[in-house]
């Protein structure tokens, strides 16, 4: 191309399933990068966000780990799948007589100010503000009712005194993606929620119905 811009297919996201098996909630509806390129969030009619998060040779993590050296151009951009987690679930408004379908119409991606990332969504309705971050699970090990201890009965328990209490420890465990709502932002529009947008400070959004337009701070 004379710009010198010449797109070509990279990769594809997600099967190809049979004509029979497809189902609304399949379809995507809402899809957006973050700043740094580094991870793209999806939504669907099912109200569920997927996150995809791109591939070096020094793979980053959620946790802020950056990688040391990005693939050569020539290897191209690979993205793949981080985590996935229900957004918005169907409602009805009693008021109205109306059934809010979970369909997510936008996802955005906010300003990262720590090593978690933070993300509007929003159905019809309501937009919800998310925190996802990586989470390691803490086991508890050598509690008093692990082992033979556990079916003792009551009165040889109490005859071993001090010797039969153990103290737990705390093994750490896998490391989960976690998902957590921080905020709701609902009944502020009488209309559907059509798009948002995020200001460039990070500080602010604006939101817009078919007749209306929020400003949030």
């Amino acid at each position: 191309m004379a710009d010198g811009l010449d797109w070509k297919l990279s990769q594809a996201f997600g099967d190809k399933p049979r004509p029979e098996d497809l189902t609304d909630a399949d379809i995507v509806t809402a899809l957006d990068f973050d700043s740094s390129g580094n991870f793209i969030a999806s939504g669907d009619k099912g109200g569920r966000i997927r996150i995809y998060e791109r591939v070096y040779d020094k793979q980053p993590a959620l946790a802020g780990r950056k990688p040391l050296l990005p693939r050569p151009a020539a290897a191209g951009v690979e993205y793949r799948f981080l985590t996935e987690f229900q957004s918005h679930e169907p409602e009805f408004d009693y008021l109205k007589s109306l059934e809010i379908e979970e369909k997510i119409n936008k996802v955005k991606f906010c300003k990262r100010m720590n090593g978690s990332l933070m993300m509007l969504s929003t159905n019809d309705k309501t937009i919800k503000l998310w925190k996802v971050s990586e989470k390691r699970l803490r086991n508890f090990t050598g509690l008093n009712l692990d082992g033979p201890a556990k079916a003792a009965p009551a009165p040889r328990m109490a005859a071993a005194g001090a010797r039969a209490i153990k103290v737990p420890r705390v093994v750490p465990g896998d490391v989960v993606i976690s998902a957590v709502p921080r905020r709701v932002f609902s009944n502020a529009h009488a209309y559907h929620i059509n798009s948002i947008s995020l200001n460039s400070d990070g500080e602010s959004y604006i939101s817009a119905d078919d007749l209306r337009v929020n400003l949030w701070n």
